[in-house]
């Protein structure tokens, strides 16, 4: 889809002076990059040659470097302004972070120019350090409102709450914000305070107004729900850009919504909440029309896919291939066959059985299956990828597993064990990324049941044979050394597990052996080990 350039300005602001002028912006955006800096195909993993050369590919730096130049041009041409911004999560998703981690990021986000970025959960996987690092490198603000940093040494006196961006004679306020559930599924560390982001950002918009400007944008990475919340909760808004929730909006397939969706405002206007999923797949346009005050009188726009239609720049392909050479040897190793696609999806594995999750559980259970270990437990949140039926390389396998966890092993009651999984159901209406996919165990989910008393029919295999699951009884657990410490709201993990040993070999080797391990042909499956009632 190409947005529809309209360069007609209204018959009144033809005339200078005129109480009626309008001046037109025009958003572009993206979120949830995910260090998808090379294109990406139909299952959101690294393209290869082959599918590239069948033009079946998308996204990547070196498309979205054409299509900016393009639009800029276009656009400016026109006489119409445009700004850049970023919704967060640029961290963390290819080898290209785990290799250069956010080097790689900054270099390529300097080239397009962002205007902004809002800081994403994933920008603290590797603690504020890499993110002061990272903001030391860019040519653009990284903002948060309700996140201070003031006590942090890595990121005290960098991060702001908000900016404000100068285009065509006009102030813009962007104002950032965070999802307040990063202490949980990140690591922030305890210096780094998460604040009420309504009150943040309400604060921010008086600031801003304060200072004389009319126009201003959230930009957030809460998730599409919560962006909703907040452009009704938060009075001032003309937009809010977001992310997080990786949700398409727009006529695509798998739309979750329209794009603008269009929420009625504190103030009684109505303000555009939009997003453009994830993965490079899609670059983000909204176009905002504004009268003399800065109120908002028309809102246009929609994702722009970036398919084989978008010719990649060629010299941004070039660096690009030279900061693959050191991983491609790792990336290319055959590991292993499938029969048939694995399905990851997101929208799947943080809310039901899905394959992959079956596959990423039952690898971890085999590896430790002869140390008195019955039952695995992986947070859906942690796979990051389908993977597409044919060879399976190394870089397909870190693609689905980027984060560089180990295999936790420990002692959990049988209690403690259904609390576990009573906080994996909590968040599915959500889309939360702690959904238990599990292995040696199944059990039931009632959704519309209040969270805390989803989980029922809780069975443990012994043998060939199932049998309830005893509050009182110790099992043997393995999980991921994230979740072990908590993270995804697994705090009975880190409070109540006993004997832990949470140093145990990477993930992504581990499922890479497994799937090695599983005859000619790895055949995906569901199995029934999760019922949703």
């Amino acid at each position: 889809m190409t947005l529809r350039l309209l360069t007609a300005v209204s018959v009144a602001a033809l005339f200078a002076g005129s109480a009626q002028a309008e001046t037109v912006l025009h958003i572009l955006h993206t979120n949830d990059f995910h260090s998808r800096i090379e294109s990406i195909n139909k299952y959101d993993s690294t393209c290869d040659g082959e599918t590239e050369e069948a033009g079946e590919c998308f996204g990547g730096s070196a498309r979205f470097v054409t299509k900016i130049a393009e639009l800029r041009k276009q656009l400016e041409e026109a006489g119409e302004p445009v700004i850049l911004l970023d919704a967060g999560d640029q961290f963390q998703g290819s080898l290209f972070y785990t290799t250069y981690k956010g080097k790689a990021a900054a270099e390529f986000m300097n080239k397009l120019a962002y205007d902004a970025m809002a800081v994403g959960n994933h920008e603290f996987d590797d603690g504020p350090e890499t993110l002061a690092a990272f903001m030391d490198m860019v040519e653009f603000p990284v903002i948060s409102a309700n996140i201070d940093a003031s006590q942090d040494t890595h990121l005290h006196g960098k991060l702001v709450g908000s900016t404000i961006i100068e285009r065509g004679g006009e102030k813009i306020g962007i104002i950032g914000g965070t999802t307040l559930d990063t202490p949980e599924i990140s690591s922030p560390g305890d210096d780094v305070i998460f604040m009420d982001d309504v009150e943040s950002i309400k604060a921010d918009v008086q600031e801003l107004t304060e200072q004389g400007v009319t126009k201003i944008i959230a930009l957030t990475h809460e998730g599409y729900k919560r962006d909703q919340e907040l452009a009704a909760a938060v009075p001032g808004l003309d937009a809010i850009v977001g992310g997080h929730s990786h949700s398409a909006l727009g006529t695509m397939d798998n739309a979750v919504g329209p794009y603008p969706t269009m929420v009625a405002g504190a103030d009684g206007v109505e303000v555009p909440v939009v997003q453009a999923y994830a993965y490079s797949k899609y670059l983000g346009h909204l176009k905002l029309t504004f009268d003399d005050y800065g109120k908002v009188t028309r809102v246009e726009g929609e994702p722009i896919l970036m398919d084989a239609s978008v010719t990649p720049d060629e010299e941004t392909l070039a660096r690009i291939r030279e900061l693959a050479a050191p991983i491609d040897e790792l990336r290319n190793k055959v590991v292993a066959q499938t029969s048939a696609p694995i399905d990851g999806d997101r929208v799947n594995c943080r809310a039901r059985e899905c394959e992959m999750g079956n596959l990423v559980a039952d690898a971890m259970l085999d590896r430790v299956k002869d140390q008195g270990i019955g039952i695995a437990i992986a947070n859906g949140g942690g796979l990051r990828a389908s993977i597409d039926a044919g060879p399976v390389t190394m870089g397909e396998v870190y693609t689905v597993l980027p984060f560089q966890n180990t295999l936790a092993t420990f002692q959990l009651l049988g209690s403690d064990v259904i609390a576990a999984l009573e906080n994996g159901a909590s968040q599915i209406e959500e889309g939360g990324g702690r959904f238990a996919q599990v292995a040696g165990i199944r059990y039931t989910i009632d959704p519309e049941a209040e969270p805390g008393s989803r989980v029922s029919d809780v069975m443990v295999r012994d043998g060939d044979e199932w049998s309830a699951i005893d509050p009182t009884a110790t099992y043997g657990v393995v999980s991921n050394n994230f979740m072990r410490g908590g993270g995804d709201g697994y705090d009975v993990f880190a409070t109540n597990a006993r004997n832990a040993y949470d140093f145990g070999p990477d993930l992504a080797e581990v499922l890479a052996d497994y799937l090695a391990g599983q005859g000619p042909a790895y055949a995906p499956s569901l199995d029934g080990r999760i019922t949703i009632r």
